[in-house]
């Protein structure tokens, strides 16, 4: 499928480079914060932060009535996509605990490429040569900037990071796939899946992070390093329901996936890291690839 062809290109690809940024930006955030907040509270902080911008977007877009019978296929698909990525997300935090960051770290950047064979499969989207070209660049490059060397002292406790890692990577393209499926139904609407992707993240990383997160000191600081983060990554989210309700995911999900690329210059930036040999071609790669995407 052209990405031209359901759409005029801005009408997902500004929405798609958007969510690269503030996917960049958020991730930045956190890895700056990350010690004064521990993980399930981020995931708590993330559903309340999903619920304002995505509540916001709802209450202000117009939209089909949630009551209209014939988009009750839509909303149920909706709110699955978004207890499949909710789910992927507490796979991927408890795979951290349990495994090696910088394996499970590498590999969650991979679920572009599973999303890709899920669109051509289940979806039939079909890119030019060029683009599929353009699609392992960006996916590769991201994987070199998603790799750290380990420190040699992080413990792995036995191997139930494997199916955790490997479990967050099938969810997470399942859901993106399923994004996609549900807007073929009637009654489909960017604000009423912003709506379904509050109510999924509540079941999922609400409960989580109510559960594990809520125990402890919840300071104004603790508050402002969380929601700064945790808006922009559900802004990064709206930004890319926007996107998949007009472009393809095989474009849309390599492409918003990108957002290494910002947090690299981030903590260039801000917290004054040094940028490799490989993270320099890796950002070249991935540069030239996204170039190459809407071909």
């Amino acid at each position: 499928m052209e990405p031209t062809a359901a759409a005029p290109l801005s009408a997902w690809l500004t929405p798609a480079l958007a969510a690269l940024i503030l996917y960049g930006l958020g991730q930045g955030f956190v890895k700056k914060w990350i010690g004064e907040v521990p993980p399930a509270r981020f995931c708590l902080y993330f559903v309340l932060a999903k619920s304002i911008v995505n509540l916001g977007y709802f209450f202000y877009m117009p939209h089909p009535a949630l009551s209209a019978p014939d988009g009750h296929h839509f909303l149920t698909l909706g709110v699955l996509a978004y207890i499949l990525d909710g789910s992927g997300w507490i796979l991927y935090f408890e795979s951290i605990i349990a495994g090696p960051i910088t394996i499970v770290g590498t590999l969650s950047a991979a679920y572009p490429a599973l999303t890709v064979v899920f669109a051509r499969f289940f979806l039939g989207e079909v890119l030019t040569p060029t683009q599929y070209g353009a699609v392992v660049v960006v996916i590769a490059g991201c994987l070199g900037l998603s790799y750290a060397p380990g420190d040699g002292d992080s413990k792995i406790i036995g191997r139930r990071w494997i199916p955790l890692s490997f479990g967050a990577l099938v969810l997470w393209a399942s859901a993106q796939t399923v994004i996609k499926y549900s807007y073929g139904f009637p009654e489909s609407n960017p604000a009423n899946l912003a709506l379904c992707s509050t109510v999924g993240g509540a079941l999922t990383l609400g409960v989580f992070g109510f559960i594990k997160g809520r125990t402890g000191v919840h300071s104004l600081r603790a508050w402002a390093h969380s929601f700064v983060p945790m808006g922009m990554m559900a802004g990064g989210d709206l930004g890319v329901i926007i996107a998949n309700s007009a472009g393809p995911i095989s474009i849309v999900t390599p492409l918003t996936g990108a957002y290494p690329v910002v947090t690299l210059a981030f903590a260039a930036l801000v917290l004054k890291e040094r940028i490799t040999k490989l993270q320099w071609g890796c950002l070249a790669g991935i540069i030239g690839g996204i170039c190459l995407l809407p071909a």
